[in-house]
């Protein structure tokens, strides 16, 4: 009885981020399943409840798993048990394509939707940060001895060195590695790229699991540290919390369009072929994300902090995609 009633409240919600994608594993299913980054959840659902609210389907069913996590449920097999679509923050790894290749997923299809800034952030009564990305990879890196930030540079605060972040199935962490720790290890140090991206564990750096909410919220409890999460994050809680300038550059709508933010990615969708006759609404769902109502300069995902794609990208995305859907 407990489990029915259970259930019974599951489907009064059609958008979660936080029940188990085991729910799922049954027989002919008549929704949609997506799974994967955290960051690129937020637009994702809007997506969903828009086309659940606009459309005769069901409203798709959105898990928040990070984006490694997202891949190896994706790339695990064809069927009902297995999602439709999965969100990631990078592109999907080699090892990940011949891993789904290997479980007969063989026809990916990628959508780009837009970019996103990383952001490093501390609540809004605190110290003001101003960090190059060789003085966030000495507080970072491992075996770092640094307490305080101060000691790396007398001109940053006199605060300890505490940073919430992303766990290593996160695109983010892995983009966050990429784009801010790599280019200082390679220049101080001999350590392979590998090795580059291992965060320090003597308690400085926090893993704050998936949801880039939670380490939000960490943030209001700790005035000295730092969270590391999407730009889009920090403009949902713009009024308490603020950015840390990287590379003497504000993280901005402006700057990350421009490229003159350093530490800013693309945001993907992913999609299999296989399941387009298989699970009602997917061709549909599809085209609804790549709509120009959806992505580019006038798409609602604008409202929720997407920084939107050139007209050109886009043009090239929907071809890309609608020729995938033929």
């Amino acid at each position: 009885m407990l489990r029915l009633t259970y259930l019974a409240l599951l489907a009064t919600f059609f958008v979660s981020d936080s029940f188990s994608f085991e729910l799922f594993k049954s027989g002919e299913r008549k929704h949609i399943q997506v799974v994967g980054s955290s960051t690129v959840y937020p637009f994702t659902a809007v997506i969903a409840e828009t086309f659940g609210r606009d459309t005769e389907f069901r409203t798709p069913i959105i898990e928040s798993t990070g984006t490694g996590g997202g891949f190896k449920l994706f790339c695990s097999g064809i069927g009902y048990d297995y999602p439709d679509f999965s969100n990631a923050s990078r592109h999907i790894q080699k090892s990940e394509i011949t891993k789904c290749a290997e479980n007969g997923v063989k026809q990916i299809v990628e959508i780009k939707i837009g970019y996103d800034g990383i952001v490093l952030a501390n609540l809004s009564s605190g110290k003001k940060f101003s960090l190059t990305k060789e003085q966030i990879f000495l507080a970072l890196r491992e075996g770092s001895t640094y307490q305080k930030w101060s000691e790396i540079d007398p001109s940053l605060p006199n605060t300890k060195i505490v940073i919430y972040g992303p766990p290593t199935t996160s695109g983010t962490r892995d983009a966050f590695v990429e784009l801010v720790m790599e280019e200082p290890c390679q220049k101080l140090t001999k350590l392979s790229k590998k090795k580059c991206g291992v965060m320090r564990s003597d308690g400085h750096f926090i893993e704050a699991g998936e949801n880039d909410n939670l380490i939000v919220q960490k943030l209001t409890h700790d005035a000295d540290a730092l969270g590391i999460f999407g730009f889009s994050f920090l403009e949902e809680n713009h009024e308490i919390i603020k950015a840390a300038h990287i590379n003497d550059v504000t993280p901005s709508f402006e700057s990350i369009v421009s490229g003159t933010y350093p530490v800013s990615r693309p945001l993907f969708i992913y999609f299999k072929k296989e399941h387009l006759n298989l699970v009602p609404g997917m061709k549909e769902f599809t085209q609804e994300i790549i709509s120009k109502n959806t992505i580019g300069k006038d798409g609602y995902l604008l409202q929720k902090g997407l920084i939107p794609l050139t007209d050109l990208e886009i043009k090239k995305v929907r071809d890309e995609v609608t020729k995938a859907l033929k």
